[in-house]
């Protein structure tokens, strides 16, 4: 059978008392930035695959984090790895899930698999990996709606396509294209195009990068 929670189970609670440092705190900070901008990130482009994405804004996105906060801490509380959204929900999106019947299909099947989860040590990298691969292929084709022609769209853009395979990180890659694009938009002179939210996010992901990398 799967392994038991009994080891894990509520160890997060019971040491909450325990981040009384400021490296700890750090620590905590980390991690609640990579994992708000990874989901962040990974909500967008699925929505934007799967076509819900209107003037490019993702509608009820409200409820959408709020759904992947809750569980990402009843996750922590059961001891799992994080249970949040991922890329390869693009799978699924590909062949017409576009509902919440989608995940709770796939949450029955998970239950199902658990009987079968000493198989899955036979399964190898050289299986797994043509299913990634196509995966990276559908999430690629939103490339296409960006303006490569302007420069100040499409490095911040580049990096950010880059970043994310480069350092095997959403958030580092957003990150990286968060904080060029004023810097690009400026140079173009249409600063005054960019919103002060984005000018706002340029500060917090430069301090998100020096705790990542020096803090």
């Amino acid at each position: 059978m799967a392994p038991s929670l009994k080891p894990t189970f509520g160890v997060a609670i019971r040491h909450v008392g325990d981040i009384n440092t400021l490296q700890l705190a750090v620590v905590v900070l980390t991690f609640l930035l990579v994992t708000f901008f990874d989901t962040a990130g990974t909500l967008v482009g699925l929505a934007n695959q799967a076509g819900f994405m209107k003037d490019n804004k993702m509608p009820r996105v409200g409820k959408a984090l709020a759904s992947d906060s809750t569980a990402m801490l009843v996750g922590s509380v059961l001891g799992t790895s994080p249970v949040g959204a991922y890329v390869e929900s693009s799978a699924g999106i590909a062949v017409g899930g576009r509902t919440g019947l989608t995940a709770i299909t796939t949450g029955v099947m998970f239950l199902v698999g658990m009987i079968f989860s000493p198989l899955l040590s036979v399964v190898t990298d050289q299986v797994t990996a043509p299913a990634l691969i196509i995966v990276g292929v559908l999430m690629a084709q939103s490339l296409k709606n960006i303006n490569w022609s302007k420069l100040e769209i499409a490095i911040p853009s580049f990096l950010i396509m880059i970043g994310m395979p480069l350092t095997y990180s959403i958030s580092d890659g957003i990150a990286l294209g968060f904080i060029m694009y004023p810097i690009t938009m400026i140079a173009a002179h249409r600063g005054k195009e960019v919103s002060p939210i984005m000018y706002g996010l340029f500060f917090v992901f430069i301090g998100f990068m020096w705790i990542l990398n020096v803090g």
